[in-house]
């Protein structure tokens, strides 16, 4: 049987290039990188280099790249220490936010009495630029935004300069959760006014356990995870050199074949989303997953014309023939509320229909793409 991975938001193939570099540092660059014999000094130079490479892709510093494990913990660091840090009295965020966001700031709110407010969205999911303005305007607190680049389960991008623009009018601190857009959207941050973005290598075919943080070289903050001074003492431990290294592959990689992904890419979201409306009467896209120009090339959130007493066995059927999306994030998928985001979106009527996102990536087909729509056809069609 032929298996088909459309779960692409919520981790990604590792690419080849990637597991040969893991491979050879692993086994030739085993030094610990804070260690002051040749060793030592081969692992940091590895060390240094990714840095370089990803604050080169930034427009900043290298000294501004800090290497952790991941998504969560990045926006943990950015949270936490704005309020403990830099006083942050107030963080304005969305509730269509990942729970790497909502769930710290309800943290925050409760252990120190920080206010919490969320934005207004529409019905696609898209931040009201206007409320965040009000809201701005009104509030006369030290302020931190959070709202994330592109959202992980309908796709729905936000316009990062416009909203770095406003928080400097209004001396606001902005952070970005930019975990689904590192490796697929040009970000220069010497053009946007934002003083934190996170990415994970895993989202761009590298390996799991590695992200990174970038910290505006104006904001001082201090450790989360505290021991010794590895990260210029922003992050204890000793790095994993060879995920590092890893992680700067796949993040080269990602950006030299940025123009000829995307367009493969964005070939197979709009091929099913033409042959899905062709094939499946009623079938509809969730916010503006159908429209390129306001959602991500590689997110579809399809809500399918199937009963409630039927939608149970529907992910069931996908994974009997092979086939592996997800509903919502995956960090929901086992979570009897369903998604956050959709309940946000989605009127009582669709909401008990099932909604399924399918997300790809360079290594998906037109083939796969036929196949996973007539799948459901027939699961549809069938009594």
């Amino acid at each position: 049987m032929k298996k088909i991975y459309f779960d692409n938001a919520a981790t990604t193939k590792i690419d080849p290039s990637v597991l040969t570099t893991i491979n050879h540092v692993m086994k030739e660059n085993y030094g610990n990188p804070s260690s002051s014999h040749s060793f030592g000094r081969a692992s940091r130079t590895i060390v240094e280099k990714a840095r370089k490479s990803i604050a080169k892709e930034f427009g900043v510093s290298s000294t501004e790249i800090f290497f952790t494990s991941g998504g969560t913990e990045s926006d943990n660091m950015v949270l936490v220490s704005a309020v403990r840090d830099l006083k942050i009295e107030t963080i304005i965020t969305s509730k269509v936010e990942h729970h790497a966001v909502l769930n710290v700031a309800k943290y925050l709110e409760k252990t120190y009495s920080i206010n919490i407010i969320y934005v207004n969205i529409d019905p696609n999911g898209s931040v009201d630029y206007k409320d965040l303005e009000q809201i701005l305007e009104s509030n006369k607190s030290r302020k931190l935004v959070s709202l994330m680049h592109v959202n992980n389960e309908i796709g729905s991008i936000l316009d990062i300069k416009r909203v770095g623009n406003i928080c400097k009018q209004h001396n606001a601190i902005f952070h970005s959760d930019t975990v689904q857009s590192i490796g697929r959207y040009k970000i220069d941050l010497s053009d946007i006014n934002i003083d934190f973005i996170v990415g994970s290598a895993h989202k761009f075919h590298g390996p799991k356990g590695i992200g990174f943080l970038y910290v505006n070289k104006e904001l001082n903050i201090e450790p989360l995870v505290i021991g010794g001074s590895q990260e210029r003492g922003l992050r204890a431990g000793t790095e994993s050199v060879h995920n590092i290294s890893g992680m700067e592959t796949a993040f080269l990689l990602a950006y030299e074949n940025l123009k000829k992904d995307k367009e493969h890419i964005l070939g197979l979201k709009n091929h099913f989303i033409n042959k899905a409306k062709k094939d499946i009467a009623n079938i509809k896209f969730n916010a503006s997953c159908d429209d390129t120009n306001s959602n991500t090339y590689t997110v579809l959130n399809v809500c399918l014309p199937v009963k409630k007493e039927k939608s149970v066995l529907l992910e069931f059927n996908l994974d009997l023939k092979g086939i592996a999306c997800s509903r919502g994030s995956a960090c929901q998928s086992g979570s009897s509320k369903g998604s956050h985001v959709l309940n946000q979106i989605l009127d009582p009527k669709d909401l008990e229909k099932p909604s399924i996102r399918f997300s790809f990536s360079k290594y998906n087909t037109i083939e796969e793409v036929d196949l996973v729509i007539d799948t459901l056809k027939d699961f549809i069609e069938s009594n």
